[in-house]
């Protein structure tokens, strides 16, 4: 005990440091975590106090809401259309500047910008080039070539249309991790390839491949919890004068989108707070999946 007590007044300072940091992760993080663990056990509408319920919430949402699939399905859609693409773009774009190649700086520059930009603001600039009629720049050139103008937040295409968004955004990001991986890659191996006359497709399939597979881990699982969470290109594409979010007939409803309805607009905090929950487990399940499916072809 006294040994103790020595030690904790040694470093009494560290402690005092380390506090006020401590406090706010404790206040803002841990402290609303569990009680909205416990919330998504009642019926809480801010308004009044919560009401346990049980398994109620979570019953209603996989039962009996088809909101929260036809959410989930978009989402899930969102998912596979922009994590392979964007990986696999930007893998293609690290390449080709990991070569000697003139202006490789400004090409960086250039590709990493969309990634430190606002998405609200990307999102607002996207709005505008999709927007109807003549007044869009994409349905400008269309019509400058004989085309009709293209509904781009329609029914069906907007949720491709913010797909191809999201995958413009994301791509310098990515494109980054992965020139670092290639970087990290020693020349020996190359050398040696083309000394067994391996083809540019060989080295890239039997050398790059498996010694860029913890970064290809590591950009795969990022992308697909970013990817499950998108809100604010679909809150800003198609969000509406009555404040609805998600599209017509929740053509782009994704299930953050629905969280913030439900929890911000429906103001019910119990059934949100399950929502959350269930999207975690669902992120767990799939970084899990994906740990377990990479990691036993990683080659050290």
């Amino acid at each position: 005990m006294n040994y103790a007590l020595k030690e904790f007044n040694k470093q009494k300072a560290s402690y005092m440091f380390i506090a006020p940091s401590f406090l706010i992760f404790t206040v803002f993080l841990i402290i609303p975590v569990f009680a909205s663990l416990y919330w998504s056990f009642t019926e809480y509408n801010i308004l009044q106090p919560p009401k346990f319920v049980g398994f109620q919430n979570y019953a209603d949402i996989l039962f009996h809401d088809p909101r929260f699939w036809k959410a989930m399905t978009n989402t899930v859609i969102f998912v596979v259309g922009t994590v392979p693409t964007s990986i696999a773009v930007s893998l293609l774009l690290a390449m080709a500047i990991d070569q000697n190649i003139k202006l490789k700086n400004w090409f960086k520059t250039f590709f990493f910008i969309p990634s430190i930009t606002s998405i609200i603001a990307i999102s607002v600039i996207w709005k505008w080039l999709y927007a109807s009629g003549k007044y869009g720049l994409f349905n400008h050139f269309l019509s400058s070539i004989g085309i009709p103008p293209v509904n781009w937040l329609g029914i069906d295409l907007t949720l491709p249309s913010i797909i191809v968004m999201s995958v413009w955004g994301g791509l310098g990001y990515n494109m980054i991790l992965f020139l670092a991986g290639l970087q990290g890659i020693p020349q020996v191996f190359y050398e040696a390839a083309e000394v067994d006359g391996a083809s540019d497709w060989d080295k890239f399939r039997n050398v790059t491949l498996p010694l860029l597979r913890p970064t290809m881990l590591f950009v795969t699982i990022m992308s697909i919890i970013s990817a499950f969470q998108v809100f604010e290109q679909v809150y800003i594409m198609t969000y509406n004068s009555e404040g609805a979010v998600g599209g017509t007939l929740d053509c782009a409803l994704t299930i953050v989108a629905y969280l913030y309805e439900t929890g911000f607009q429906r103001f019910a905090m119990g059934y949100a707070s399950a929502l959350a929950y269930l999207i975690f487990f669902v992120l767990f399940i799939v970084t899990i999946i994906n740990m377990k499916i990479v990691e036993k072809k990683i080659e050290y």
